[in-house]
């Protein structure tokens, strides 16, 4: 069965409901580098249950701004994270009380370039800086990029990290995730063998790659990309891609295209097989059902959509009435909610639609943990 009808077959239920407006949202200007809010560190690991997200009245909201067109056009893709306007500050020797910190019992987490990473409603220390972490599907192992730019993985409260390959000189490394699979009886039969890598961004002197490295050690590699097989045989960039997200058993994983401004899709199941499948940046692929999540400028805005069925099913604007930009969504656990990042701190909101609830002060990459 090729990649696109095991796609379209695993479609989710079409997104209902527009978001409702928010209450009135007043913007100030975060530098990513130096935020460290959140409860005093711990050492303590956090429960790997996620839940659903938490309720309760937000401090603020994203608000509305007139409905977008729906003709929009989509325009470039979004900065991962807004540009500081003064020089970046260097991680403080302890976190500054959070005014905010709503995590506890939902399984996100919040990564923000400091050794403190929000989880579980407190911070937790880990003892280096902690950059783009991402959580292993099981939730029992973290990997991010060091304070020296390697790849590193640890355990949920920092412990027992291992170094898993050092970036060379020049390059930046980024956006790592986690492709895991484990056969089952009928993956055995047909000699499909388990995986366990990262794959991650490297930029060389500007030049974006995605690369893949085993999550044990070794030597880095560039990932492969392949056409699906109904598609015409034009090679995939092999340039220009940037912020991988992996998931779902069968180690599938989705990215975005700078030079292009697509989303994509990579299936690795049977064999390697993707393409484009909208346009947008910042995707995230759900564990149920192939859904992705994704941002597109609408209206000077980064909005958030979904698009159920993962190649050509339809798409939900979810922060249709935003007045601030809406960036790097990712889905929970259990693909009911999508957290992401604003200015001011970092909402979630529902896959279906509604009010997004903020739910921490601190401005950083969330992230899952199962």
């Amino acid at each position: 069965m090729s990649a696109r009808a095991r796609l379209r077959r695993s479609s989710a239920a079409v997104l209902v409901s527009a978001i409702t407006a928010g209450s009135a949202l007043l913007l100030t200007a975060c530098d990513p580098s130096g935020d460290t809010a959140g409860a005093q560190p711990t050492t303590a690991a956090p429960s790997r249950t996620a839940t659903a997200a938490p309720t309760g009245t937000p401090t603020a909201s994203p608000t509305p701004a007139g409905t977008p067109s729906a003709t929009a056009s989509p325009s470039a893709p979004a900065t991962p994270a807004a540009t500081p306007t003064t020089p970046a500050k260097q991680p403080s020797a302890t976190p500054t009380k959070a005014a905010l910190n709503l995590t506890k019992g939902t399984g996100l987490t919040i990564s923000n370039g400091t050794r403190y990473v929000v989880m579980d409603g407190r911070t937790v220390d880990f003892g280096t800086v902690v950059r783009d972490l991402a959580w292993s599907p099981d939730g029992k192992r973290a990997a991010f990029v060091d304070g020296d730019g390697n790849l590193e993985t640890s355990d949920p409260d920092g412990g027992h990290k291992v170094l898993v390959a050092r970036a060379p000189s020049g390059t930046t490394w980024s956006h790592p995730t986690w492709q895991v699979f484990v056969p089952g009886e009928n993956d055995i039969a047909m000699h499909l063998q388990p995986k366990n890598n990262l794959q991650f961004t490297a930029d060389d002197h500007g030049t974006l790659r995605l690369l893949t490295v085993p999550a044990k050690g070794g030597a880095p590699a560039q990932l492969s990309l392949g056409n699906f097989s109904s598609d015409d045989a034009t090679p995939l960039p092999e340039t220009g891609n940037l912020w991988p997200n992996g998931s779902g058993r069968y180690g599938s994983s989705t990215y975005a295209n700078r030079n292009d401004g697509q989303v994509y899709l990579r299936d690795d199941y049977l064999r390697q097989q993707g393409g484009a499948v909208t346009k947008g940046s910042q995707p995230d692929l759900s564990d149920h059902g192939g859904d992705l999540v994704f941002v597109r400028s609408v209206d000077g805005h980064d909005h958030l959509f979904t698009k159920t069925g993962g190649y050509d099913g339809p798409e939900h604007d979810l922060t249709p009435k935003t007045t601030t930009d809406c960036t790097e969504p990712v889905f929970s656990s259990d693909g009911q909610t999508v957290a992401f990042r604003t200015p001011d701190g970092v909402y979630t909101v529902p896959t279906k639609g509604g009010t997004p609830t903020k739910v921490s002060d601190t401005a950083g990459l969330p992230a899952y943990r199962s």
